[in-house]
């Protein structure tokens, strides 16, 4: 793995905070199933690519996190950010059809941090509770909430570092 993905806090509240995004580059697969299995679905044509199956046969770093978005009843988005890019053109085409590069524009989102296994519960439970936070704090959402897993699956559960996160406007 590289370095993380890069953002700068905006402002803390009192149990997540507000981060600014920079333009960034995601190779993106959409894969159906429940929320579990999606993860692991999406995320070996995500690794491949990675890995060098690409038009130019390059190896490229992974960037933490793996980004989770529900695109449906049983469609998800798993996404990795391609290290140090915000240029489409420059990332090596995909040989697997699935594969999209898309980029993703600057934006803010609100982030709650928590820690745990990859449960259907505990990203729900976690996502409910980040969008309870952001009325209080005079923000609305801009979107659905996404989900952030910074750990290989075999991470013990307790040791975790996962995130719910949802793009905001202040209201």
């Amino acid at each position: 793995m590289t370095e993380q993905q890069q953002y700068t806090v905006v402002r803390a509240f009192p149990g997540f905070d507000v981060r600014r995004y920079p333009d960034c580059v995601l190779v993106q697969v959409q894969v159906d199933g429940d929320f579990t299995r999606a993860a692991s679905r999406g995320f070996r044509p995500l690794q491949n690519y990675l890995a060098g199956n690409n038009l130019s046969a390059t190896t490229i770093p992974m960037t933490p996190p793996v980004l989770h978005e529900r695109a449906g009843e049983s469609a998800h988005l798993i996404s990795f950010v391609l290290p140090g890019e915000s240029d489409p053109d420059r990332a090596p085409l995909p040989l697997d059809e699935r594969l999209r590069i898309i980029v993703l524009p600057a934006h803010e989102a609100a982030v709650l941090r928590f820690g745990g296994g990859w449960s259907t519960k505990r990203f729900t439970d976690h996502g409910r509770s980040l969008l309870g936070s952001l009325e209080a704090a005079d923000l609305l959402p801009d979107g659905p909430v996404y989900y952030a897993r910074f750990d290989p699956p075999f991470r013990p559960g307790l040791r975790g570092r996962n995130e719910a996160l949802v793009r905001v406007t202040s209201a």
